[in-house]
């Protein structure tokens, strides 16, 4: 191994160890005192029920962890998005289990706690994944409830899809463990089946002081909306279980005895592990984003057997296409070389970077993948689309709106992985998150934004000292470096992947050696929601 290498791998294994503890940290919800509480009411964390509920919870993964990050500081923080999401396996069933948080502001609902949530039922719609709600919440955080209540995407999209989803015949169980309260009480009652927690859970439109404060009457919150009201008076739940562990159990109960499913039915054979080290990507994968790199060795250690059938590969060398299996599940990969090769014209092309050529060759790769019926990985670590005199009179314009076409009305699952840089229409054309692939991750070397840090810091900060200069400014090359070191950490930080990940643009930053289970978990997934359409680019320029 050179010594590019083992910096490589340092600088790679310190960005792994830098997001295991800001995961560690973001498990901590509320913080350790808020656990304890929780624990003297006889309940258990949504972590806690979560790992109870799944069959192994080592072989699941967590969607949008870093929710929230960095976000609503003003009011306490929101880690996590006070609800932790995970697809996994109960009863053997693979299911997608959402669980409020009340370590964290009580479970109330912030902006992105109601992203969050619509993101989770989007999985359940667009898989036809069965969906476990363990709710507890106090509801709306109040505070903000302009930024959660009334629009198309906010809180009462939780219960419309609610609606759809009983009408496309997936299944809902809810299990009030917890407090149930206003709007939020519909969703468990919209649910297939609802379950309620004696002494903890409780379910109203309104609180006892609300009561009192309308209409006047005294009433205690149990007797108002508790268990025994629901499961033997009102007939709002189906069952009554003694405490979190019982709750879970019927659970687990009710999911061992439900029917299989349609399968979409795309290929799986008897998984294989990589023939090359998995862990050498951490070498392999540059310390500075604008170094080149052979994107090939990336992809020996994410298939199985290391076996990759290369399509079109002497063509539009700037994108990589082929065949392989990933844990025993065909995929076609759509990948971005960060390599500069050399046409058979003898010109050169910059690695990261989309030509004519390449955006023709994936275009015919991803109808290929269509007809085939074979799932598409993206891995992206691309800068944008080729720009110039020769590009735009070459038409890179049309053929970078096929590629974006082809994308766009693909019907087999789609699967994104930002390696590194995912810049400006690149991000599009190799299935952003505004491209609905199934789920999207990132790695900690992931860079999000419409340019590169330091492109977008000189723009502004010419643009920043010409205005100061019309105002009488005077504008030195001292400040003009001040200027521009202040936009370039600005934007650096808009870039992060943990900004990103935040604002669920994607669905999580993980450990490059998860990749492979991440897209099989999601291929699985898929596999319930048969295709219903017929794969049609429609009117595109030729």
């Amino acid at each position: 191994m050179d010594i590019n290498f083992n910096k490589n791998e340092d600088h790679n294994k310190l960005l792994v160890s830098s997001l295991r503890q800001r995961l560690a940290k973001v498990k901590l919800g509320g913080g350790e005192k808020r656990i304890k509480k929780h624990h003297s009411k006889g309940k258990m964390t949504a972590r806690e029920r979560i790992d109870f509920l799944l069959d192994d919870h080592e072989k699941s993964i967590e969607i949008a962890a870093f929710a929230g990050e960095g976000m609503y500081e003003e009011h306490g923080g929101c880690p996590s998005g006070g609800v932790v999401v995970k697809i996994g396996h109960v009863s053997g069933k693979q299911c997608i289990v959402v669980a409020n948080d009340a370590t964290v502001k009580a479970g109330a609902w912030f902006p992105i706690t109601g992203k969050k949530n619509l993101r989770a039922q989007e999985i359940a719609i667009e898989n036809r994944l069965p969906i476990i709600y363990l709710v507890d919440s106090a509801g709306v955080y109040l505070p903000m409830q302009d930024e959660i209540f009334p629009d198309k995407e906010h809180f009462g999209r939780i219960f419309r899809n609610n609606a759809v989803m009983s009408s496309m015949g997936i299944t809902q169980i809810a299990a009030v463990m917890g407090s149930c309260v206003a709007g939020g009480a519909y969703l468990p009652i919209m649910s297939d089946e609802a379950l309620i927690v004696e002494k903890t859970g409780s379910i109203f439109l309104a609180g006892s002081y609300l009561v009192k404060a309308a209409i006047g009457e005294s009433i205690d919150n149990e007797t108002l909306g508790g268990a025994t009201t629901h499961s033997e008076i009102s007939g709002v739940t189906d069952y009554k279980a003694k405490d979190d562990k019982d709750a879970l159990t019927k659970i687990q109960n009710i999911m061992d005895k439900i029917g299989d499913f349609d399968k979409a039915g795309y290929s799986h054979k008897k998984p294989a592990l990589p023939k090359e080290k998995p862990e050498e990507i951490y070498g392999i994968l540059p310390k500075k984003r604008s170094d080149q790199y052979d994107m090939h060795k990336i992809i020996d250690r994410l298939v199985d057997n290391s076996e990759f059938e290369e399509y079109k590969e002497g063509y539009g060398q700037t994108i990589i296409t082929g065949y392989a299996r990933i844990d025993g599940w065909a995929v076609g990969i759509v990948a971005n070389q960060r390599k500069i090769v050399k046409t058979k014209k003898g010109e050169m092309q910059f690695g990261g970077v989309i030509y004519s050529d390449s955006a023709d060759k994936a275009t015919r790769f991803i109808a290929n993948c269509n007809q085939k019926k074979i799932p598409l990985v993206f891995l992206q670590d691309v800068t944008g689309f080729m720009v110039g005199s020769k590009s735009e009179h070459g038409g890179i314009i049309k053929d970078g709106a096929k590629m974006v076409n082809a994308v766009s009305n693909s019907v087999v699952p789609k699967f994104t992985i930002i390696i590194g840089n995912s810049y400006g229409a690149g991000n599009y054309a190799m299935c952003g998150k505004a491209y609905d692939p199934r789920l999207i991750a990132a790695w900690p070397s992931a860079e999000l934004a419409v340019m590169g840090g330091t492109q977008a810091a000189k723009v502004l900060a010419q643009i920043e000292t010409a205005s100061m200069e019309k105002k009488g400014e005077k504008v030195d090359e001292k400040k003009e470096k001040e200027v521009f070191e202040k936009l370039k950490a600005k934007y650096d930080e808009q870039t992060s992947a943990y900004y990103a990940a935040a604002r669920i643009w994607t669905d999580g930053i993980i450990d490059p050696l998860d990749t492979r289970k991440w897209i099989s978990m999601g291929i699985e997934a898929a596999n319930h929601a048969p295709i219903q359409k017929d794969f049609n680019m429609g009117v595109i320029q030729t």
